[in-house]
Parts: structure tokens; C-alpha cells; sequence
């Protein structure tokens, strides 16, 4: 990489052209686009707009578009945005929102009391969003494919009413039907 402050790389076409070769700052500014700031950073680091960071490049995932080959904000941010991005699109909750389901369950499961809610449980059918589950109890419900029937028939079995045959007479056992 030429990174001589004389030289810039296009991103068009890949080569390094001098600095005056590029439209300024100033003019830029005065056609009303949004110029960033240049901020330096050593060689094999980047740095991040979104948490104000300077990491090395290892942090960032691999843009192929992009003139540097990185990604525009490093993994950690991008993961966050991407969490929030999740909530927003597949639910309609913000993350206070979800936030304040947590704590309405004071951050444990409304199933099993046992475990730390991390997924947000939503009917398949109608979309609406139900509450928060631990993943356990998350991908039990969809196994049962939301059926209310088949849940009750789970916990029927669980308890053994299913399948304990009864005593009817000696020798003769009647099985549950």
C-alpha cells in the first residue's frame, strides 16, 4: 500500500493518484455533502465512527466494495446495530422496549423460572409478540408448533397420564386413551 500523504487510492479504479486529483473538502463541503472527518491511524488499525475506537484491522470484518477492504464500524458495533436492527424488523420492539419486558419478568424465564430470558417468543400466526423465553423454552413452544393442545398433551404425559396403564382386574390392565 503506497500510504504517503502526497497519494490517495481511488476507489474506482484502485491506483494510487495524487491528493489534488480528488475534489477538496472545502468543495465538497460547499456542494452540502456530509465530509468526515480525517482521523489518522497506524498502520493495520482503523478507526470506527460509530464507537470512536481506533482497532486493528483483525476487529473488522472484510468489505470487498469498500477502498480499504473493511467494513465501515468495527465488529463490536456492528454487532449491536445488528441486534437492534433484528428487534426492529422481525418484532417492532425497540431494545428499551425489550428491556422493560425483562425487567416486567424481573430477568428470569416465564416458563422455567430458571433460566435468563434471551429470546423474544412471538405467535408464528398473528406476528404479536408474547414475551421473553429462555431458549430452552423458546424452541419447545416452536417444536410444538404453538399448539396449545399439543403442549397440553406434553404436560399430560410428563405427568405420566398417558401412558401408566390402569389396573382394571387382576392381570388386566386398561391403557389410556
Amino acid at each position: 500500500m503506497s500510504g504517503s500523504e502526497e497519494t490517495k487510492r481511488c476507489s474506482r479504479c484502485k491506483k494510487h493518484r495524487p491528493r489534488a486529483a480528488f475534489a477538496g473538502r472545502a468543495r465538497q463541503i460547499a456542494k452540502g455533502r456530509n465530509v468526515r472527518p480525517r482521523v489518522a491511524a497506524p498502520e493495520g488499525h482503523k478507526y470506527c465512527r460509530t464507537c470512536g475506537e481506533t482497532k486493528p484491522h483483525g476487529e473488522w470484518h472484510r468489505n470487498a466494495t469498500a477502498s480499504d477492504g473493511l467494513s465501515t464500524g468495527c465488529k463490536a458495533c456492528r454487532a449491536v446495530k445488528s441486534r437492534a436492527d433484528h428487534l426492529k424488523r422481525d418484532y417492532g420492539l425497540t431494545e428499551a422496549e425489550r428491556d422493560a419486558m425483562l425487567a416486567s419478568r424481573y430477568g428470569i424465564c416465564t416458563i422455567c423460572p430458571s433460566a435468563p430470558p434471551a429470546h423474544v417468543d412471538h405467535c408464528h400466526k398473528t406476528g404479536r409478540v408474547r414475551g421473553v423465553l429462555c431458549f430452552n423454552c423458546n424452541s419447545a413452544i416452536g417444536t410444538l408448533r404453538d399448539d396449545p393442545d399439543a403442549a397440553r398433551r406434553a404436560a399430560a404425559y410428563l405427568e405420566g397420564n398417558l401412558w401408566k396403564p390402569t389396573l382394571v382386574a387382576p392381570g388386566v390392565y386398561q391403557l389410556p386413551s
